[in-house]
C-alpha cells in the first residue's frame, strides 16, 4: 500500500499582489503522481463567489481529486453577511466544508475552523469534532489517517505572532489522538511547520503510534513586501510503516525540495 497527497494553502484570490505560481504547481503534480491534492482554506481573499470559482477552477485544472476546507478569508468580509451567510458561497462552490475522501491507502475528514466572529483565530463545533473523530474510529487500521484544517495547531517558526493556534487545541488533539489521527494538517500562517507530538508533549515519549502536525506554506503572498515570507506546497507519502512530509518552496522558476522528515507510523 502507499499513499500520495499534495498540500497547497492560502492562495488569497483576489488580492491585488498576489501571484501563484500555477504553472509550476502542475508541473509537480504531474511529477509526484498524487493521489489527492489538499487545500486547507484562505483560498479566496475576501470570499467572494468570483474568487472563490477561480480557485476551484486552478485547483480543478490539476485534474486529480480534490478536498478543501475553508479558512477565515473564505467567509465574507462584510458585516452582516459574514455572520448571515458565513460559508454559503463556499458550500456553492466547493459543495461541503466538512468533506471526506476515503480510498483503500488513505482516509482525510475535513473539518471547518472558520469562525464569523474570530477573523483570525479558529474554532472547532464540538458536534463536527465529534463527527471527526467518529469517521477516524471507523476507519480500518491500514490507511493513513490524516484530518485537515485551516486553522494550525503548532506555531509557526517565525513571527505572525497575531495568528494564534486553533482555539482549544489541546483538547482538539486529544480528541483526534484517540480516535486514531496519524496527521493533522492545517495553513493559516503562510509558514511551514513539522512535528512529532512525542517532541513537545510529556508522557508522549513511550507512545507506539506517531501523531504529526503539519503546516503548509502559503501558496500565494498576499503581502508582497513582508520579505523573507515563501511561497510553496507539502506532500505527504506513505506505506505501511513510514509516513514523510517534504517541503517544496517557491524559487521563481520551480518548487524545489528543502526538506524532508520521515516518521514511523508504528
Amino acid at each position: 500500500m502507499a499513499a500520495r497527497v499534495l498540500h497547497v494553502s492560502d492562495l488569497h484570490i483576489g488580492q491585488r499582489d498576489t501571484s501563484l505560481p500555477v504553472d509550476a504547481l502542475r508541473v509537480l503534480a504531474a511529477r509526484i503522481e498524487p493521489d489527492l491534492v489538499l487545500a486547507t482554506g484562505d483560498l479566496a481573499n475576501r470570499g467572494r463567489r468570483e474568487q472563490l470559482e477561480r480557485a476551484a477552477e486552478i485547483l480543478g485544472s490539476l485534474e486529480l481529486p480534490l478536498l478543501a476546507v475553508p479558512g477565515n478569508h473564505d467567509q465574507p468580509y462584510a458585516v452582516p453577511a459574514r455572520f448571515t451567510r458565513t460559508l454559503d458561497e463556499w458550500e456553492r462552490v466547493f459543495g461541503t466544508a466538512e468533506p471526506i475522501f476515503e480510498s483503500s491507502d488513505l482516509v482525510v475528514v475535513g473539518l471547518s475552523s472558520v469562525r464569523p466572529w474570530r477573523q483570525q483565530g479558529g474554532a472547532l463545533a464540538p458536534d463536527a469534532l465529534e463527527r471527526a473523530a467518529a469517521r477516524l474510529r471507523s476507519a480500518p487500521e491500514k490507511p493513513l489517517r490524516v484530518v485537515a484544517l485551516h486553522h494550525h495547531l503548532a506555531a509557526p517558526p517565525w513571527r505572525a505572532a497575531r495568528k494564534r493556534p486553533l482555539s482549544g487545541r489541546d483538547h482538539v488533539l486529544r480528541v483526534l489522538d484517540a480516535a486514531g489521527a496519524e496527521l493533522v494538517v492545517g495553513g493559516h500562517v503562510h509558514q511551514a511547520s513539522v512535528s512529532e507530538v512525542r517532541e513537545f508533549r510529556a508522557g508522549d515519549g513511550a507512545r507506539r503510534r506517531s501523531l504529526v502536525l503539519a503546516t503548509a506554506p502559503g501558496l500565494g503572498r498576499p503581502r508582497p513586501r513582508r520579505l523573507g515570507e515563501a511561497q510553496g506546497a507539502m506532500v505527504y507519502e506513505s506505506d505501511a510503516d513510514t509516513l514523510s512530509v517534504t517541503t517544496y518552496a517557491w524559487t521563481g522558476d520551480s518548487f524545489v525540495d528543502v526538506s524532508s522528515r520521515e516518521f514511523h507510523r508504528n
